[in-house]
């Protein structure tokens, strides 16, 4: 009771309290009216593509189900920038921060409850940009390909690819939609000599076993090599456990966005094992759900400092600086992203950069701000 007593005391006053509310308030029901917003216009610019293309109605509300916390988490430093902004001024123009500020309150005091806040948002971003969102995006994102785009693509030819130190898989032909390959082989290595060659005519990845990568093989014949000997083994079927998935087969559209972060570090460490290509975009996803959190602290500070005073034109003034710095944040999210996936720089500094860069500009606001 002590503890909770100290807590409400020196870390929640009613002060805090009541920011805290108004933040959250505002944040939640700008989220609530934008997304609400963007569901007519998506739902109306694309329903004669769900209709033409025969879209199942328990397909569409799942789809808007995920697609409403993707968006929502997408454009968060958006909300957050303009939450901040609007209720602030709304203070400000008010005379409630002056009062605040009269009674000896501190620029450094009054962003308190503004971080408390943030902190609430950015554990909500990354527990749903962490594990949440992936799992419905997946399904949004089939949905898209499959009645949106009519890209949906389910047949992969020649695939070889590594599935593990020293060997390699290939299959001929692959059918997403029966999880089945035609014509495989798999080839062992050691010290760079064949040591055993497996062909199939058919595999058939199981989607209920327990255990992840586990293929059954027909018609199998195994050739094991042993200096200049030779032992030839045929078996009409085989269960086998092979390193490899469908999505590895037949990589999906964004496929980075339906993965969790442990799924992401797995596929990684794949990738880097087969010696693909393609892993700067994984890297700067995975990178990107750590640092986008982070946006809530160092935008609210932005925003409030922008704010805190009453200024003759109103909130205009502040909420179109605070758009075009969100929108400028956002952009730069982009950009360095794609430099990070086209020319080589390290997936961490593009995504950690726009977090940097706006961190410097809120320190210079903050100490223009404290300068009065």
């Amino acid at each position: 009771m002590k503890l909770i007593t100290y807590i409400r005391r020196n870390l929640f006053s009613r002060l805090d309290r009541y920011v805290i509310a108004k933040f959250l308030g505002t944040y939640f029901f700008s989220i609530l009216l934008i997304i609400s917003i963007a569901v007519v216009f998506d739902f109306s610019e694309n329903s004669d593509k769900f209709t033409m293309n025969h879209a199942p109605a328990m397909g569409l509300v799942r789809y808007y189900l995920n697609f409403i916390p993707f968006y929502s988490n997408l454009f968060s430093a958006l909300f957050v920038f303009i939450s901040v902004i609007f209720f602030t001024s709304k203070l400000a123009d008010g005379s409630e921060i002056i009062a605040m500020m009269s009674t000896g309150m501190s620029i450094g005091r009054l962003l308190r409850p503004y971080m408390l806040a943030a902190a609430v948002i950015a554990a909500l971003t990354f527990v749903l940009g962490s594990e949440v969102i992936p799992r419905g995006s997946a399904s949004r994102i089939d949905f898209e390909l499959r009645y949106k785009s009519r890209r949906h693509p389910q047949v992969a030819e020649h695939i070889q690819l590594q599935v593990d130190t020293g060997i390699i898989a290939y299959v001929d032909h692959y059918d997403n939609l029966t999880k089945s390959g035609y014509r495989f082989s798999l080839d062992q290595f050691e010290r760079k000599s064949l040591v055993s060659h497996l062909t199939a005519s058919r595999i058939q990845y199981d989607t209920l076993a327990d255990e992840r990568y586990h293929w059954r093989l027909y018609d199998v014949r195994i050739r094991r090599l042993q200096g200049l000997r030779e032992h030839i083994t045929h078996v009409a079927t085989l269960d086998s456990v092979i390193h490899m998935e469908p999505r590895d087969l037949m990589p999906m559209h964004n496929q980075q966005q339906a993965l969790t972060n442990r799924e992401l570090l797995d596929h990684i460490d794949r990738l880097r094992l087969r010696g693909a290509g393609g892993v700067a975009i994984f890297e700067v996803e995975y990178h990107k759900r750590f640092a986008d959190p982070f946006a809530a602290f160092i935008l609210a500070t932005i925003g409030f400092l922008l704010s805190f005073r009453k200024r003759k034109g109103g909130m205009g003034g502040s909420l179109g600086l605070g758009l075009a710095l969100s929108a400028t944040y956002i952009l730069f999210q982009t950009v360095s992203s794609t430099f990070a996936i086209n020319s080589n720089w390290p997936p961490a500094l593009a995504a950690w950069l726009p977090n940097l860069s706006f961190t410097v500009i809120a320190i210079a606001i903050y100490r223009k701000a404290i300068k009065g």
